[in-house]
């Protein structure tokens, strides 16, 4: 329980910058506060804290120990009220991870219903285009868009993601419209990687018998972000294929023309990761099972082949 009350009493710290604040906030001494800092860094056999006589700052040890922290101290308080007859409220914070067309499109039309129905929970949504390692960066779930590529983590398919290829009325005035993918030749994409550096893929589309076909086009730019694809594609420098919910309204204000319709890329999968833990809070489970509820019905079912 001493280690749980100096856990608090860091997190205090860190939160306000101050050894000051924080002992007037909690009501203790400030040699107390200062003291099981000390004692918990003794402990753990590192510093957490970096301190001048103007601020206090967090180690990159402080940074870790206060993420995990926050959630071991949020699980402890949810344990303790496990077993009682009125069972509390959930609280506590959660770090969840999606694409930021995900979060925009889906996600946040519909998170002030359950913020305001759990008022106890502290969202930190990450809306990011790079694939974050959730166990090493603390994430209690992402959502993924692609394929999974780690099979340590639990993964609940949610359904799939139609594509589109689209370009702006500017680009297809200057070089045409192709016709077929043999037509690609004469065509530009805009060509998005996850990481620059990295090979672009081409076009791709599925066959007749549903097979994947990759075309090498030609591309002037390369990008790493979803935002600048489509801003890319709007300024008219090039064809793109991405997720046809991130284009509708400018597909139906006529920013954007859609092209190659019978040369569809295959759909993308959508999947809820979490780590492979017995026991999830409380929280966890109320967040995932709400997001499910959300993004499935939004997205094309998975067919289920006959056994």
């Amino acid at each position: 329980m001493e280690q749980l009350d100096a856990m608090r009493i860091f997190l205090r710290v860190a939160e306000l910058g101050s050894f000051v604040r924080a002992s007037e906030t909690l009501g203790l001494p400030r040699a107390t506060v200062s003291d099981a800092v000390r004692q918990l860094e003794n402990r753990l056999g590192t510093r957490l804290l970096h301190r001048t006589t103007r601020r206090v700052q967090l180690s990159q040890d402080g940074q870790l120990f206060l993420e995990r922290s926050r959630d071991l101290l949020a699980d402890f308080d949810e344990l303790g009220a496990l077993f009682q007859q009125q069972q509390a409220a959930v609280s506590g914070r959660l770090r969840v991870d999606m694409s930021s067309g995900i979060a925009r499109n889906m996600v946040l039309p519909q998170l002030p219903a359950f913020l305001a129905a759990h008022p106890g929970l502290q969202l930190e949504l990450s809306g990011t285009d790079r694939r974050v390692d959730l166990v090493r960066e603390g994430f209690d779930c992402v959502v993924r868009v692609g394929e999974i590529g780690d099979a340590s983590l639990v993964c609940r398919p949610l359904g799939l993601l139609p594509l589109v290829n689209c370009a702006s009325p500017d680009y297809l005035a200057a070089h045409g419209t192709p016709q077929t993918p043999d037509d690609l030749a004469g065509h530009r994409l805009v060509h998005y990687v996850a990481q620059l550096g990295n090979k672009p893929d081409g076009f791709e589309y599925l066959d007749a018998d549903g097979q994947r076909r990759h075309v090498a086009v030609a591309g002037q730019l390369v990008v790493n972000s979803a935002d600048a694809y489509l801003a890319a594609c709007l300024a008219g420098i090039g064809i793109i294929q991405l997720p046809r919910m991130a284009v509708t309204a400018q597909l139906a204000a006529g920013q954007l023309q859609e092209v190659l319709p019978q040369w569809q890329a295959a759909p993308m999968p959508v999947s809820l990761l979490y780590a492979n833990r017995r026991h999830q809070p409380r929280r966890v489970q109320l967040f995932m099972n709400w997001l499910d509820a959300v993004i499935r019905p939004q997205l094309q079912a998975v067919a289920v082949a006959a056994t």
